[in-house]
């Protein structure tokens, strides 16, 4: 996988939101405060997977399709569209 900063953002900024979850659970506040904000952490990492999957189709896929060897690829993004569907 090649470096992308706009990914590489979205997990640095979620680990920051994880680590102040965590100091909101040891400081015992509000039950709900502390689920909206590892909703909101969840967000982040779904929209990093997204970002990440749309890079592997535009590359990988199509450089897989190109060398006669696609369907393996097809294989890996719908097991990935599988989990995603649970």
């Amino acid at each position: 996988m090649q470096k992308d900063q706009q990914v590489l953002n979205l997990l640095k900024t979620s680990k920051g939101q994880i680590e102040a979850v965590i100091k909101m659970v040891e400081n015992d506040r509000y039950c709900v405060d502390v689920s909206k904000q590892i909703l909101a952490v969840q967000a982040l990492l779904k929209k990093a997977n997204l970002k990440i999957i749309d890079n592997h189709i535009k590359v990988c896929v199509k450089q897989a399709f190109e060398e006669g060897h696609g369907d393996e690829k097809i294989e890996e993004i719908m097991e990935i569209i599988g989990k995603y569907a649970k």
